[in-house]
């Protein structure tokens, strides 16, 4: 089980050092993985998950030939993946994860023809450009080892239009709140790992890489740099968590020139 550096943070202060620390942490937990979502969420993940799905284009009023290329990013033991193939029965969707053995875990639960499980990294997916109409990330922005690296490649792969959903814990822009959530997830973390591993650091985790991962606002700002336009958001325990829902920016044609 990998343990956290002592002093500084450093397992968050370079992209190398975060992955490699990600795939230790996940290796390790895979199989307590479903467990604690649970627990933490206080039995809610599901239910954010589900809206999650539910903010994607192709509603119960859509045409039923809707068949997007569907991609799930930090898809774990295949939660999201397996809804969005229950969604797009005609669709195809392919989950990626940075751990195999979260992803052994997901092909046993896989009983849908259209999906595919893969081994992969945000920062090089395995999708030409422009090829994918519907990206999703449930934990997964967050654990990115680059922010900003990793928004690229969604915008790289999706199609203009096409629509991504992301579900992570949230930072407020106000120090207070920020201090407040920090705590809360330090001791609520730090608990449950202390019950499942004995050792308190592994899901204090989260705590920590909150804190180095942008707040509303500043997410908002990464994100229209990259170019998407948010579309939908929505908050769950007072702000801890948030879903936010873009969709990439179609290029305006240049205007012709004159004669």
């Amino acid at each position: 089980m990998p343990r956290l550096p002592s002093g500084q943070n450093d397992f968050l202060l370079t992209p190398a050092a975060k992955r490699e620390y990600n795939e230790l942490l996940f290796a390790e937990v895979a199989r307590r993985y479903d467990l604690v979502t649970r627990a933490l969420s206080l039995g809610r993940d599901q239910a954010w998950k589900r809206a999650l799905v539910a903010s994607l284009p192709g509603g119960d009023a859509s045409p039923p030939c809707i068949t997007p290329a569907c991609v799930d990013l930090a898809c774990g033991t295949g939660d999201v993946t397996f809804a969005l193939a229950q969604r797009y029965p005609q669709g195809t969707v392919c989950g990626v994860d940075l751990t195999p053995e979260m992803l052994a875990i997901a092909r046993t639960r896989n009983h849908f023809p259209n999906v595919r499980l893969e081994l992969g990294d945000m920062h090089q997916l395995p999708f030409d450009s422009a090829s994918v109409d519907i990206v999703t990330g449930s934990y997964a922005l967050r654990n990115a080892p680059a922010l900003t690296v990793a928004l690229q490649e969604i915008h790289r792969v999706l199609r203009p239009g096409g629509t991504a959903a992301f579900l992570d814990f949230s930072k407020s822009p106000h120090w207070l709140w920020q201090r407040l959530t920090y705590f809360v997830l330090s001791i609520w973390g730090g608990f449950w790992g202390l019950v499942l591993h004995c050792q308190p650091a592994v899901y204090a985790y989260i705590a920590k890489s909150l804190w180095h991962f942008p707040d509303r606002v500043a997410l908002r700002q990464e994100l229209s740099h990259a170019g998407f336009t948010v579309v939908s958001s929505r908050q769950f325990y007072c702000g801890t968590l948030e879903l936010i829902t873009v969709t990439k920016q179609v290029a305006e044609p240049e205007p012709a020139s004159g004669v």
